[in-house]
């Protein structure tokens, strides 16, 4: 599994606007997700915006007050037409279609941010191969990879409830039955797994109703009360072994720590909603294990570690410093 965050895409899109040769008068979003990439990389390159419509329409979004060029097409020339990913390459192929029926009179180049193996063939520029299984933070809640995915509730579809309105009696039903949803997701998740109890099935299939969150399957924990499922104490080794036992392809966690224990134990990777971290089998026990080694470090000798960190830290910052000056004014 691929995943890339909005850093992540901010980065890339840094990257692009260095690759791109000068010389570029307007970037061009391709909807719906293109926009937030070209919306970053004009940003980077001081240059007006608009989408595809706009760009055949004549119009260009505006530019506020940071901006010193001419917002209007008499200046244009060069348009860099982007989109975030390009996979097979329909997207873009019908976009470049559109553009041709239009006869612009402008030198029109494509870009993406990430492509996959095959996806390069129909752009000029791009940044990062990222092939599937592959979801982005920008869309993971309306990708059609949900179907194959065991997603958490609380944390994620709407809020963890207060210490208070988790009561196990009067108050948590309310909250259940009134908590404001924070993300609706937009295609049918294949498995809903909460720790939740099973006497609270009926409260929870009304609010995902009431709600329009559409799913195949609603796991939930069977414990009498909360006393026995806080006694168990075995949120997240639930979880794994139903992530384990479904054949889904991506768990959906919000509690980081509950995350690690259910990417160690069912050896498939998890997304943490809350971290926005994508943890793969072997990574959790590659940090835990330098975790623990370095602690270990430094019990035994905590001014020889503290040393030798102080050490590594300059050692990177020289090492970044340097890489910076030969990147803008050479070696």
């Amino acid at each position: 599994m691929n995943y890339r965050s909005v850093a992540e895409l901010n980065r890339g899109a840094r990257r692009l606007s260095y690759d791109i040769p000068r010389g570029v008068d307007l970037v061009v979003g391709i909807p719906r997700s293109g926009l937030l990439a070209a919306n970053l990389l004009c940003l980077n390159l001081d240059v007006p915006m608009t989408d595809v419509e706009g760009l055949c329409e004549g119009r260009i979004l505006q530019t506020g007050h940071r901006y010193d060029g001419e917002a209007s097409f008499d200046d244009v020339e060069r348009v860099l037409v982007v989109d975030d990913s390009v996979d097979s390459g329909r997207q873009m192929r019908e976009t470049k279609a559109q553009l041709a029926k239009e006869n612009l009179d402008f030198d029109i180049e494509y870009a993406a941010v990430y492509v996959s193996s095959k996806g390069h063939q129909f752009v000029d520029y791009w940044v990062d191969v990222v092939d599937k299984p592959r979801v982005f933070e920008w869309n993971v809640m309306h990708h059609p990879m949900l179907q194959f995915s065991c997603v958490d509730i609380d944390g994620i579809l709407c809020r963890d409830p207060t210490r208070e309105e988790n009561d196990d009696g009067p108050r948590y039903r309310e909250f259940l039955q009134t908590v404001e949803p924070r993300v609706v997701p937009t295609e049918t998740i294949g498995w809903l797994v909460t720790c939740r109890l099973e006497k609270y099935r009926e409260e929870t299939e009304a609010w995902l109703n009431e709600h329009g969150v559409e799913y195949e399957n609603l796991v939930m924990m069977d414990h009498p009360s909360k006393e026995a499922r806080q006694r168990a104490g075995n949120h997240a080794e639930y979880k794994a072994n139903v992530y384990q036992n479904t054949n889904t392809k991506l768990f959906i966690e919000s509690s980081p720590r509950q995350a690690e224990v259910i990417c160690e134990r069912s050896k498939q990777p998890v997304l943490c909603y809350e971290s926005n971290e994508l943890m793969k089998p072997g990574c959790v026990d590659r940090i835990h294990n330098k975790s623990t080694d370095y602690v270990t470090q430094f019990s035994e000798d905590p001014v020889a570690f503290s040393l030798k960190a102080s050490k590594y830290v300059l050692s990177e910052s020289y090492y970044r410093m340097s890489r910076t000056i030969q990147t803008h004014f050479g070696k």
